[in-house]
């Protein structure tokens, strides 16, 4: 009888114990960007949902601006089970299948509208191909979109020729080249030197990079072309959503859910902010003549021409859902 109460007693240690584990799962995951950005913020009010709605049965923690994970090795790293949750660029992954540069083809969706319907023609396809690799895609959310910003008023892709243009990635130096202009890649914190001492004319960048470069020290225009909507996604390892209990499993996917549609929102105001920041700095704020805007189209087409060569039956398959 003695030893049987031992037993019982070993065995409610245990399931306390499990109990315990349970309630005290712990994620980290990893995010490229600081705390200051507003795809970060929303993360955040993502990891505290899920405490709440879970009972704090699963608690998050948030490692930014690459502290924990550089950001090419954010998506290895939850594949291969090195943390269960992160946050990636999308197109940062197009090297490894063009498909994941569905949202760098310029002027195929030039608006928050337009990028929403081409994510949803896109999001399946993301969806099988992250699934193949053990992963689930939670959430994804559109940075403001794609601008140009000059020291001059541009009427056609003529006035771009011979212009050294900033450009941030492969896909935006090509966009200059198509332009007429002489792509110069520059980072972020170096555009106001690069401007200060010639290496460049214009940049290509978003309302938002603009406001943070301090564009109008250099620029007199922008133009709110809209030729890029990037998206971020929120990625989770498969094996480690099912170790939560279904309960769990469904406030993480509820809590994604409402970080989709709260991040949109989150990325429209931004742009609207920004504009009127540059224009409060009295940066012209402007809109293409209806000459260069249908210029921009034929280069657009040009590009998404480029992508679906490389993208194959995917990148086929998302345009004919899209409508193109």
């Amino acid at each position: 009888m003695h030893a049987s109460r031992i037993t019982l007693a070993i065995g409610a240690a245990l399931a306390l114990a499990a109990t315990v584990v349970q309630a005290q799962t712990k994620w980290d995951m990893p995010t490229p960007y600081p705390d200051s950005n507003f795809h970060t913020k929303n993360a955040r009010q993502f990891t505290e949902d899920i405490a709440k709605a879970s009972g704090g049965k699963l608690q998050i923690v948030i490692h930014s601006g690459n502290s924990l994970i550089k950001h090419p090795e954010i998506k290895r790293a939850v594949q291969t089970g090195q943390v269960p949750i992160a946050e990636t660029l999308v197109s940062i992954l197009a090297n490894e299948a063009a498909v994941f540069a569905f949202d760098s083809n310029p002027f195929l969706a030039p608006s928050y509208e337009k990028q929403r319907k081409l994510y949803a023609a896109a999001k399946p396809v993301l969806e099988k191909r992250l699934d193949a690799q053990g992963m689930t895609l939670l959430y994804s959310v559109a940075w403001p979109p794609t601008a140009i910003h000059t020291k001059k008023e541009i009427n056609s892709l003529a006035d771009f020729k011979g212009m050294r243009l900033r450009s941030f990635s492969p896909i935006t130096s090509r966009l200059a080249e198509l332009f007429g202009a002489i792509p110069v890649l520059i980072a972020a914190p170096e555009v106001p030197q690069a401007f200060r001492t010639g290496m460049i004319d214009a940049q290509i960048n978003s309302a938002a990079g603009g406001v943070d470069t301090q564009t109008w020290d250099s620029t007199t225009h922008v133009y709110n072309v809209q030729a890029i909507l990037p998206q971020n996604m929120v990625i989770a390892g498969k094996a480690a959503l099912a170790k939560l209990d279904p309960a769990t499993q469904k406030a993480v996917r509820d809590a994604a859910a409402a970080a989709e549609a709260r991040g949109w929102t989150a990325s429209e105001a931004e742009l609207a902010s920004s504009l009127k920041t540059l224009a409060g700095k009295g940066v012209k704020v402007m809109s293409p003549s209806p000459k260069l805007a249908a210029e921009l189209q034929e280069v657009g087409k040009k590009m998404t021409a480029e992508w679906v060569a490389k993208a194959g039956a995917e990148g086929e398959a998302i345009l004919k859902a899209y409508g193109n």
